[in-house]
């Protein structure tokens, strides 16, 4: 359970989330964590429930969950 960094300055983190069953969940979720300072992009996975994030620096966990609660959905932790 733990953030990779792809590129230089950049840390990637996948995070499992309950509930996403379309594209419009997808982009849902997406939305609301591309507002926390630092993500550079989102890609929600409705069917395996995975969500990647990339970012400047590691993100809170809280600031994530906070995100997805505000989208309608449930963190279940990190892939």
């Amino acid at each position: 359970m733990t953030a990779h960094t792809d590129a230089p300055g950049s840390v990637t983190a996948v995070y499992k989330v309950s509930g996403m069953s379309c594209g419009h969940c997808e982009g849902s979720v997406s939305g609301e964590l591309s507002e926390i300072s630092g993500v550079s992009s989102v890609a929600a996975v409705a069917s395996t429930g995975e969500v990647t994030v990339v970012s400047a620096a590691p993100l809170d966990d809280e600031a994530v969950r906070a995100a997805i609660d505000e989208a309608g959905f449930e963190l279940v932790g990190r892939a």
